[in-house]
């Protein structure tokens, strides 16, 4: 088990600086046309195949770093350059860590190159979780996984929403029902191979910020997929099943736990890109406090602007450190006893909308413009109290933590 520690050893510093200098040079010469295109960026994401940054190996060998820091250092790099287009990059991570999770050695091997590609054709892959009436409540879910055992086969319909690259995937991941009476103990996810009749996209959504990173419905008409296509196989999930079933009847309170130790888990990466984007406005606001003179002087001499850039300072601060404390604790198995997952996740997406908004205030007037980045910061900054969990969901889950008690 590695050692906490809040220094980046030499290799990290390395991938760091290189991760940096491909947010300064490629994605945020990029990021205002991508924004109003409102369209997939695919030649950023090619440049990023190019280089390596745009790969499974690239990922799996942040995911693996003992310290746990890679994945957050990456995601805060990367959303400090832009955080539409960074979310394209890294949307399709989602949906490769599902597969990883969940499915065989065959099964990772056969789909995860598929979700990305190459350099010279690069795809991207979607992972299909929440529905329009199933977001933060998962055991309200309704898409239905029906096995047809002449075939081998299984049968998914439903409606799919808010789904990263969803209908423009090469791959799909969704998640079903295949037994109801268990709720949320009775998913299972699926591969969608390219191609497959039935799948098509819905509604592409046009949305307030991470305008880069494409937003659609998945829709799932008789989607027929080979029975290999369910992640872990059918004998897996039979005895998941089984034992959810048997747990149900003795109290599900220790299935709920463990669900909830899984999610907290991967909160704190999407805390890091709340941080990368609260440092990016930040600089933004600190190198114009200097710079802008009013009354024969830098604005940064009035404490009123000298002190939000203080608490803007302190306060991304703390949010990384939270991250990092709960990156480092997932990576080494240590139980989240009081919701660390959770807290880096609320605290940073919290951050993040405030130190954007006191951003554009520093920058008045320019910052309520196009002309300056802080403006398009600020609307990106809002999905982070949103996805993974609204801040309100976060709140709860710490409640429950740290009281043992069913807060509603």
């Amino acid at each position: 088990m590695a050692e906490f520690t809040m220094e980046l050893n030499d290799e990290q510093k390395e991938v760091r600086d290189w991760l940096h200098g491909f947010a300064a040079d490629v994605i945020r010469p990029a990021a205002a046309e991508w924004d109003e295109r409102e369209e997939t960026p695919w030649p950023v994401i090619q440049e990023a195949a190019k280089v390596g940054i745009y790969s499974l190996d690239f990922y799996a060998q942040q995911y693996f770093d003992p310290t746990g820091l890679g994945i957050p250092m990456a995601m805060e790099e990367l959303f400090w350059g832009d955080a539409g287009i960074a979310l394209s990059i890294v949307g399709t991570g989602l949906a490769a860590v599902g597969v990883l999770a969940n499915g065989t050695e065959e099964q990772i091997g056969t789909w995860i190159p598929q979700m990305y590609g190459d350099a010279s054709d690069v795809k991207v892959a979607a992972f299909c979780s929440s529905e329009p009436d199933a977001g933060s409540d998962v055991a309200s879910m309704r898409t239905r996984a029906v096995y047809d055992e002449a075939k081998d086969e299984w049968v998914i319909n439903g409606t799919k929403t808010w789904a990263t690259n969803g209908g423009i995937a090469n791959v799909h991941v969704v998640v079903a029902v295949v037994d109801p009476e268990l709720g949320s103990k009775g998913h299972a996810s699926f591969i969608i191979p390219p191609n497959t009749p039935g799948l098509a996209q819905g509604q592409k959504f046009k949305k307030h910020g991470i305008r880069a990173s494409h937003t659609a419905e998945v829709i799932l008409d008789n989607v027929r997929v080979p029975g290999s296509c369910l992640l872990g196989g059918k004998d897996k999930l039979d005895e998941r099943l089984a034992r959810a079933r048997e747990r149900a009847k003795k109290g599900g309170d220790r299935v709920k736990n463990a669900a909830m130790a899984t999610f907290e888990a991967s909160r704190p990466a999407v805390g890091a890109m709340a941080v990368g984007t609260a440092r990016a406005a930040y600089e933004v606001a600190l190198d114009y406090a200097t710079t802008r003179e009013q009354f024969g002087r830098p604005i940064i001499d009035n404490q009123g602007v000298a002190f939000q850039l203080a608490d803007m300072r302190t306060s991304i601060d703390a949010a990384r450190l939270l991250v990092w404390r709960a990156s480092w604790m997932a990576v080494n198995g240590k139980p989240f006893t009081a919701a660390e997952g959770s807290m880096s996740k609320l605290f940073a997406s919290e951050t993040a909308k405030k130190v954007t908004a006191q951003a554009i205030q520093i920058l008045g007037g320019n910052g309520y413009t196009r002309e300056y980045p802080v403006e398009r910061m600020h609307r990106d900054a809002a999905i982070y109290t949103i996805f993974e969990g609204t801040s309100e969901i976060q709140r709860l889950v710490i409640a429950r933590t740290i009281s043992g008690m069913s807060v509603r």
